[in-house]
């Protein structure tokens, strides 16, 4: 007789978890007004943090309490594609002075306090004044065969890598949305439980929404879009069209997360609030 491990069949590719997940899970729905009262009595002291609006890849089902922060692109003279890092400047807060990285892009407000979740706000590459060069580095291991097969891990990402995103499939949903590679950011010479996952995706989709959107065309360049990889309710690693499994959540034109079967919509990026988690303090 299955158990209630059991209950959900691998075809789903929906990971099995403990019970203590569904306590945690009904904090999801919490307003942000009471997720900020939650974080003022159970956060630890740190830098940063705090109520923060940011840019997001929109959820659209499962439990994610709110969309992937959505990372800037620039790409450099030869052709090697960056995430954007915020200016770095000393603001005075809470009484005391602290360092943050913060600048004004497309008419918003970019903060590298979009990325302080999910334990991520304890990672060397997200302290505000990092020596990193900001470079997309491919990860290991990918979801994507076509990545496996032509590049190295650990290789910067460039745009001749894509040349054929216009018509790219791999079987999974519709060819020709978009190509799609795994990687991380901000991340040399750092331990693997540090490294931040990025994915980022070229799409001709990006590059028409960008001619009329000020936002997307100073955060995206020649149809590259990026996130943060990890998705907002468990801070599992999904992927967009990377798993056959995501016909069950019909997310196979989507970015997908195996673990609770949460969905992100990489065309749609919006602006979201949530109470980022502070830095740890010096």
């Amino acid at each position: 007789m299955p158990t209630e491990d059991d209950k959900y069949p691998e075809s789903t590719g929906r990971r099995r978890f403990v019970k203590g997940v569904v306590g945690s899970a009904s904090l999801a729905g919490v307003g942000t007004a009471a997720a900020a009262g939650i974080n003022s009595t159970t956060a630890q002291t740190g830098e940063g943090g705090g109520t923060t609006q940011f840019m997001a890849m929109e959820n659209t089902a499962g439990p994610a309490p709110r969309g992937m922060p959505q990372i800037p692109v620039e790409i450099d003279s030869e052709g090697y594609l960056k995430g954007v890092w915020p200016e770095v400047k000393t603001v005075t807060q809470g009484g005391q002075e602290i360092t943050v990285a913060e600048t004004e892009l497309g008419g918003k407000t970019y903060s590298s306090e979009w990325f302080q979740y999910c334990g991520v706000q304890t990672y060397p590459g997200v302290k505000p004044d990092a020596d990193q060069d900001n470079y997309f580095r491919y990860s290991g291991n990918s979801k994507f065969e076509w990545q496996n097969e032509e590049v190295s891990e650990g290789a910067k990402i460039h745009v001749d890598d894509f040349d054929d995103y216009a018509t790219w499939g791999n079987g999974i949903g519709r060819s020709g949305l978009g190509k799609p590679a795994q990687g991380t950011w901000r991340s040399q010479d750092v331990p693997p439980s540090g490294k931040m996952p990025i994915q980022v995706i070229r799409s001709t989709r990006i590059e028409e929404m960008a001619k009329d959107n000020e936002w997307l065309n100073a955060s995206t360049e020649e149809g590259f879009v990026a996130n943060l990889n990890k998705c907002t309710h468990f801070c599992c690693v999904p992927t967009f069209k990377g798993l056959p499994g995501s016909s069950v959540a019909s997310a196979e034109n989507m970015i997908y997360c195996q673990c609770h079967q949460s969905v992100y919509d990489p065309f749609n990026i919006i602006q979201k609030t949530f109470v980022a988690l502070p830095r740890p303090g010096e």
